[in-house]
């Protein structure tokens, strides 16, 4: 697929405010993603990212858009020496991400009927790079954890990598 976007639709038994509250405070996150987020939550806000110990703190990590029960919008994180090491990722595999742009993820919450339709909208991506892949198979993944979270109390066990 030749685009800078992935996008992935998925419906779940909840209500905006609850997946809201799940895509920012951080018992949630940690849950389902293993990642907690440190910011106000607020347009033009920093963000910190902590992930077993280690926080990723940049300066163009920041909200974009926060319209609670409605909208949440973020740049994407920095490929930092220690996360690529946490996760195992080749050195060759992370100076080529380190060549890519950074990307955005946007978070639409719509209410629908007895559930809320969220749509996850990750852009700015190189066309044919490599974060386009790596998201396009941790996405689904992660919103299938969220989900199952919000509609059964259990999130999914981690992926194997």
């Amino acid at each position: 697929m030749d685009s800078d976007t992935f996008v992935y639709t998925t419906y779940i038994r909840t209500t905006p405010d609850e997946l809201w509250t799940a895509l920012t405070d951080p018992a949630s996150t940690r849950r389902y993603w293993g990642v907690a987020f440190e910011t106000e939550w607020t347009p033009g806000a920093p963000m910190v990212w902590e992930e077993g110990g280690r926080r990723t703190a940049d300066p163009e990590q920041l909200v974009l858009a926060a319209e609670p029960g409605r909208l949440l919008a973020y740049t994407w994180h920095t490929f930092t020496p220690a996360w690529a090491q946490a996760v195992r990722l080749d050195p060759e595999v992370h100076r080529k991400l380190l060549q890519e742009r950074r990307s955005r993820v946007t978070f639409d919450i719509e209410p629908a009927g007895d559930t809320v339709k969220l749509t996850v909208t990750h852009g700015d991506l190189e066309a044919d790079g490599l974060m386009k892949g790596l998201i396009g198979e941790g996405w689904p993944a992660l919103i299938s954890s969220l989900k199952s979270l919000l509609e059964t109390g259990e999130e999914l066990p981690e992926p194997p990598r």
